[in-house]
């Protein structure tokens, strides 16, 4: 009996092995301590109402509001990073998560690392602190519009509103001015087929759309501060 089931332990631990190395193409996997911060990836395409094919890699937002909802809840949960490597997506939903970060109310902090394009840039400037790496990149276009388009005045209102809602969140919670945003996002000849700007790392934050350059050192090292802080003005409101 007990050779059976030191033979099952082994064959059970063969087979974890062979899915680690099937998944993440590595035996060892670290794991993470207990921490009182918590990680919030977005990668790929943020995901909205439609579902995209099952070979892009998205982020949804249904996955999304109640993790930030559960992070806002959990005491042991004292600081959010935000890592950013996304091409963009859905406008709403993209608003959606950016007003969720902004209004939690214990310290965030972003990292823009392989690109914060599109409506990634409001995520990008909703947390309370915001970094890039030098090589990040971030694309300030106007909203575009798939599928069936009604040829109105109407629609162009429609549109030119929701574009309203993107600029007045990243001027509300960045230091760009509207003018200057406005600029980026209408300039032509920047893109080769399209209207907008891309900027890179150091010029994002001469931009004053991010505040820093930076990655994951100096954002942990900045949240670690912000955290300290809100618990010293915390302890000021008890005593």
């Amino acid at each position: 009996m007990k050779d059976d089931s030191k033979e099952k332990d082994q064959s059970k631990s063969q087979s974890s092995l062979v899915d680690k190395i099937q998944q993440l193409g590595q035996s060892n996997v670290p794991q993470p301590a207990d921490s009182n911060i918590h990680v919030l990836p977005i990668i790929g395409q943020v995901e909205g109402h439609v579902q995209l094919p099952s070979q892009n890699k998205t982020t949804k937002y249904e996955h999304l509001i109640p993790q930030l909802i559960a992070i806002e809840q959990n005491p042991k949960i004292e600081g959010l990073v935000v890592l950013l490597n996304t091409v963009g997506g859905d406008v709403e939903a993209g608003l959606a998560i950016s007003e969720m970060i902004s209004s939690l109310s214990k310290p965030t902090v972003s990292i823009v690392l392989g690109g914060g394009h599109s409506i990634g840039v409001p995520i990008a400037v909703s947390a309370d602190y915001s970094f890039i790496v030098e090589t990040a990149t971030m694309t300030i276009h106007p909203i575009r519009m798939t599928g069936l388009v009604i040829g109105v005045p109407q629609t162009f209102e429609y549109m030119d509103k929701m574009q309203d809602r993107v600029i007045s969140f990243v001027t509300r919670h960045s230091n760009v001015a509207e003018e200057k945003f406005k600029e980026l996002m209408f300039d032509k000849g920047n893109l080769t087929r399209d209207i907008g700007t891309n900027v890179v790392g150091q010029q994002a934050v001469d931009h004053g759309l991010i505040d820093a350059v930076g990655g994951v050192k100096e954002a942990m090292s900045k949240l670690n501060e912000l955290i300290e802080q809100t618990k010293g003005s915390d302890q000021q409101v008890v005593q």
